[in-house]
Formats: C-alpha cells, sequence, structure tokens
C-alpha cells in the first residue's frame, strides 16, 4: 500500500497587488498550520515583492518561487494594458505553470492548487495532472454572484444598458431587489460585451464552477445572502476574511507593529506615521485610491482643494505613477508641488495601509473601494467615502453605503464642493448614525476571526480538507 503523500499546496494569485495580498495572507496561515505551502508570482512581481519581505519566509513551510508571465522585463504590466496581460496569461504563462509543476511533482508532488479566480489556468493545469484545484475570489461574495448573473442578465435584455441612464433602477439581481441601480454594478456591466476583456472576465467565472470549492475573503454575518447564493453553484464555500485580521488572532491576537501580509509591490513610505502621531485623535481624513487607480490633473486638484476646504488634515497616497495623460516631467512637478508636508497635510508614494486605519487620528478613509481596503476599514472600525473605479469596487462601494451603512458613496463625481461636503457629513452630520452601524459590523468582523468564529472555523475546515486531499492523493 503506498504512503500517503505529504500535503503540498500550490498558490497561484492573479499578478496584481490587491490579489497577491490576501492570497500570500492565507499562504502564510496554511504554513502555519502545518502545511507545505509554495506561493508562485510572476518573475516581474517576484522581484519587486520580495526587497519588501523579510530575508527568509515567515515559515520553513512557506517558500517563494515564480514563473514568466510570458510579457516582456519592459512591459507597464499597467491597467490600461490589462488585455495585453490577460492575453498573455492565457497562452504563454499557461505553458510555463505546466512545465513548472510537472517539475514540482518530480520534487514533492503537489496535492492541491489553490488559484485565483480569475487564473483558471490553475485549474486547467491542476485537471491535466489530476491535482484537485480550488478557486479563490478575491472580490466579494456580491460582486462574484453578480458577475455568474451576468449571462442571465444578457439573455433577459438588460445588458448591455439600452440607453445612458446609469441612475435607472436595476432589476433581478436576487439579494438586491428595489436597491441597486445601473451604475452600481461591476464596471465590466459598462462594457462592450462583445470585448475580449468581457469575454474573459465572464470565461474566468464560468471556469471558477471546475474547482472543487471556492475561498472567498469575506465572512458569514457580512454576505450572508450573497454567500447562500454561491453555496447551489460550489458545494463546498470557506469565507474566511478578513483575511489581515485572521492573520492577527493566528499570532494570538497581537499584531507586530507592521502589516501582517507583507505584499507590497510598492516601498511603504512610514514617514506618514510619526506625521499622524501629532494629528488630534480621530481628526484625519485619510486618502487612497489602490495600487492600479489612475486619475487626471484635474480630478486631482478637484480632491485636493475640496479636502484642503472640508478644513481637516488629510493623509494622501498618491503614487508616482497615478496621474494619468501628462509628461512625466509635468507630473513630477505636479507631485514635488503637492507633496510638501505641514502640520494639516501629508502626500506619500505608498503607506502601511493597515498601521494607517489602525491609528488613533484617523477618523475617515476616502478609498476607491478595493476589497481588501474595504474589509481593512471594516476591521479598523473606519467609515468611508467611496470613489470607485474599476471592477468590483462599484458594487462594493453600494453595499458600503445602502446595505451597510458604513460610509457614503460618491461614484461618478468628482468636484471639491461634493469632497467637501461629504467629509462634513461623515465626520459632523451623520458621524453618529454611521458610526454605529460602523461599530456593529466591525464587532461582527472582529467575532468571525475570534477562537470560535465563522471564519476561523472555516479556515479549520479548509485546512483538514487540504489534509484529506492528500491522504487519499
Amino acid at each position: 500500500m503506498e504512503e500517503p503523500l505529504e500535503s503540498h499546496v500550490l498558490i497561484l494569485p492573479f499578478p496584481a497587488q490587491g490579489h497577491i495580498k490576501p492570497m500570500l495572507c492565507l499562504a502564510k496561515l496554511l504554513a502555519t498550520s502545518g502545511l507545505r505551502v509554495t506561493f508562485l508570482n510572476t518573475h516581474n512581481n517576484h522581484r519587486r515583492v520580495l526587497p519588501h519581505n523579510p530575508c527568509s519566509p515567515p515559515s520553513p513551510l512557506l517558500r517563494f518561487e515564480s514563473i514568466s508571465d510570458g510579457l516582456p522585463d519592459d512591459h507597464p504590466r499597467s491597467l490600461e494594458r490589462i488585455e495585453e496581460l490577460v492575453l498573455s496569461i492565457k497562452m504563454a504563462m499557461k505553458a510555463h505553470l505546466r512545465e513548472f509543476l510537472l517539475r514540482e511533482c518530480v520534487q514533492l508532488p503537489v496535492t492541491c492548487v489553490i488559484a485565483d479566480g480569475i487564473m483558471s489556468i490553475g485549474i486547467d493545469v491542476a485537471e491535466e495532472l489530476s491535482v484537485p484545484a480550488i478557486s479563490f475570489r478575491t472580490y466579494s461574495a456580491c460582486c462574484l454572484w453578480t458577475y455568474f448573473c451576468i449571462p442571465t442578465f444578457i439573455h433577459e435584455g438588460k445588458l448591455p444598458f439600452p440607453d445612458d441612464d446609469l441612475d435607472k433602477e436595476f432589476h433581478g439581481l436576487r439579494g438586491a431587489e428595489g436597491l441597486l441601480r445601473r451604475r452600481d454594478l461591476p464596471s465590466l456591466c459598462r462594457s462592450q460585451i462583445d470585448s475580449n476583456l468581457f469575454r474573459y472576465f465572464i470565461d474566468e467565472t464560468i471556469a471558477m464552477t471546475q474547482a472543487c470549492a471556492l475561498i472567498l475573503n469575506t465572512f458569514d454575518a457580512l454576505e450572508a445572502p450573497m454567500l447562500s447564493h454561491l453555496a447551489t453553484i460550489f458545494s463546498d464555500v470557506y469565507s474566511i476574511g478578513p483575511l489581515h485580521a485572521l492573520a492577527i488572532q493566528s499570532k494570538g491576537g497581537h499584531s507586530s507593529g507592521r502589516s501582517e501580509s507583507v505584499s507590497s509591490l510598492w516601498i511603504e513610505d512610514r514617514s506618514c506615521m510619526a506625521w499622524l502621531d501629532s494629528q488630534a485623535s480621530r481628526s484625519v481624513i485619510y486618502v487612497s485610491f489602490g495600487s492600479l487607480v489612475k486619475i487626471t490633473v484635474d480630478q486631482c486638484m478637484e480632491f485636493w482643494h475640496g479636502l484642503v476646504n472640508c478644513g481637516r488634515p488629510f493623509l494622501w497616497v498618491l503614487r508616482e505613477d497615478a496621474i494619468l495623460g501628462e509628461k512625466e516631467d509635468n507630473v513630477k512637478l505636479l507631485l514635488l508641488e503637492l507633496k510638501v508636508t505641514s502640520e494639516t497635510q501629508c502626500l506619500v508614494d505608498w503607506a502601511p495601509q493597515e498601521e494607517v486605519l489602525a491609528h488613533p487620528a484617523v477618523g475617515g478613509f476616502l478609498t476607491h473601494s478595493g476589497w481588501n481596503s474595504t474589509l481593512e476599514s471594516i476591521a479598523a472600525g473606519i467609515p468611508m467615502i467611496c470613489w470607485p473605479r474599476i471592477a468590483d469596487q462599484q458594487i462594493n462601494s453600494w453595499c458600503v453605503s445602502e446595505v451597510w451603512k458604513i460610509g457614503l458613496d460618491m461614484k461618478d463625481t468628482c468636484d471639491r464642493s461634493t469632497i467637501e461636503t461629504l467629509v462634513r457629513i461623515l465626520t459632523e452630520d451623520k458621524k453618529e448614525e454611521i458610526m454605529k452601524s460602523m461599530a456593529r459590523i466591525s464587532a461582527l468582523g472582529s467575532d468571525s476571526v475570534g477562537p470560535e468564529g465563522s471564519s476561523s472555523k472555516n479556515l479549520e475546515r479548509l485546512i483538514e480538507n487540504i489534509r484529506k486531499i492528500g491522504r487519499t492523493s
């Protein structure tokens, strides 16, 4: 009788920071539990992440490897050229993944692949090699359920939208009847349905159903209705978020003072922490639009004036590559002009966001509504003003403002008057009402990652099932 294989999990994220971060957090949790884990980045991102991580992995059972994404080193891999990236993933990177797994199986066989929900190449190659695959979608349950409903919306003639009225109510998304407007749907719903990018994301969503289970970075009490819909598609659904908070709990509830899932493709400027130390309690508005979103010079100035006019100190993460449509020298000049730290203003290229949100000086978060940022804000109990741009961000901001009542939504608007008004509403007019909702939701999130919480129990169940896979391989 053959000996059962040692459990060895391969984790394959989509090559973008918002995907790498939660998947690396999961990798560390699995390795801490005693599972052997290989985290497989692209060469490009491996080079960018490695200098920001400790010299050695957090666990001897976790190692970092990389393969080519098929693009040349000088390719920008930017949002504007994402179609080139996803095409290369489907073609060139899939072949590199197959080669890697075949080599890996000679040394220490992989018993389970956890593939990003928009990296179906991981499911495909795992199936070829008779290795079980689990899909990890780094979006919210609400967004994923919406993606699964899009083919039905097209069949029913609801997509593409028959006119340009984005404020018109949208009916047909179970769990959200009478609440949604067209503009609240994921940005994919505004795309041409015959475009390559639209087809890619719909195909990737459908391909997820070939996996043996689904992992989501969310918690039961936050998205119960949407999780119940997804349970009709997947036989096993593991809601194990907020993952960064679960990582802290795994260390006995004590944070090291640094991000629990160091995975930044950007170098953090920690000078902002000293600046926050000098500010009054709950006085600061933290502003960040994530790692991919870009803004025009006009939008930049509207945000600047709106923030200045509201009269509150603000900390703004403004990446060097975040300004659209300007010559490099002009951008450098603008940033040099803006990035002058004063008593009331601090601008940095990148910040340690989890620590910033946990700082007692921070009282509000002006955000792009990326899912990681939304969960980090909930965990820290910081109310949000949402300015979504792409992908899941539109429906996340809708959940924040209309479902959970923990913030305000300013999607598709960018003027200094609105920004000033919403900051005042968040911090003054509706402060008590919004903070009451946030305290409730934040407490539910904290409970979920506690020793007897739903996310902790779901993680235990996931780990045990991965071990079972190893024993039966």
